[in-house]
């Protein structure tokens, strides 16, 4: 009898763990970046019985100098994992990846680090629906998030991005950062344009998946966004574009990620109809 108490104390303990400490970090080992890559992850307060259920997971893409903590100071992940039951992962970007495959820097790799490494890992290491994987991202991790999935939209449900820069050819970093990942603008204005999302939505002109955008309307990448609203209007693609007062700051953002949030349930809810 008190082995069976004492066996029945250590499962209460292990279930208070685990629904009193939801939010943990993993490491994905990697040689497509020069460190291994940390994620924070946010599991729905549901996911904490002793009975796994495949789950939808929505991947947060930071911005530029930010990393893998970034979004979870801009606002409470835990409460949207909690409420629309949902795996909220955050990857760490570095401070500048861009996250595509630089053509002139070898250990930046983040495409393939992300197709090839951590999509994989998330999918045999977490409990996640496969047909319900959604990404969005802020400022340099809008670009991120848009562009991923405009380059392999078939393994996502959607995608999302809250004052993106969907135009590299718009960023105030393009003299600094991206010459860095892609080369001096004035010479590489065509690999600029390869790696901008606003050139990349031929790829989903015959899809039915929809995607979310949004901006400030006093960002400086508001007229970018209009710009990729316009060409998504002219392929008849499935945008959902919203825009209200606000900058390229936190408080916006913190305001325009719950659109994303609500947009993705109801894509996931729905793909079935």
């Amino acid at each position: 009898m008190r082995l069976l108490k004492i066996n029945i104390l250590v499962l209460f303990l292990l279930f208070w763990n685990l629904t009193t400490n939801a939010q943990k970090t993993f490491v994905v080992e990697t040689n497509y970046l020069p460190h291994a890559d940390t994620s924070m992850v946010f599991y729905p307060k549901q996911n904490h019985t002793f009975i796994k259920q495949n789950t939808p997971i929505v991947i947060m893409l930071h911005g530029y100098g930010g990393d893998y903590k970034q979004w979870s100071k801009i606002t409470d992940l835990q409460s949207y994992a909690n409420k629309y039951n949902c795996i909220i992962v955050c990857p760490d970007g570095g401070k500048d990846s861009w996250y595509f495959d630089s053509p002139i820097q070898r250990n930046s790799k983040f495409e393939s680090f992300f197709i090839n490494d951590y999509l994989p890992y998330l999918k045999e290491n977490l409990t996640i629906d496969t047909n319900g994987i959604f990404i969005t991202g802020l400022s340099m991790g809008g670009h991120g998030a848009m562009y991923l999935f405009l380059r392999h939209h078939e393994l996502f449900a959607s995608a999302g991005s809250t004052s993106g820069v969907l135009d590299l050819n718009a960023s105030g970093l393009k003299y600094s950062s991206l010459s860095n990942k892609i080369g001096e603008y004035e010479t590489s204005k065509g690999l600029f344009d390869k790696y901008s999302s606003i050139n990349l939505l031929e790829n989903i002109k015959f899809s039915e998946k929809a995607i979310i955008f949004d901006c400030g309307n006093k960002d400086h990448l508001y007229q970018a966004n209009k710009d990729f609203k316009d060409r998504c209007d002219s392929l008849y693609i499935n945008a959902f574009y919203y825009s209200f007062p606000g900058r390229h700051n936190r408080k916006y953002w913190k305001e325009s990620i719950a659109w994303h949030f609500e947009f993705f349930n109801k894509t996931y809810n729905n793909k079935g109809e």
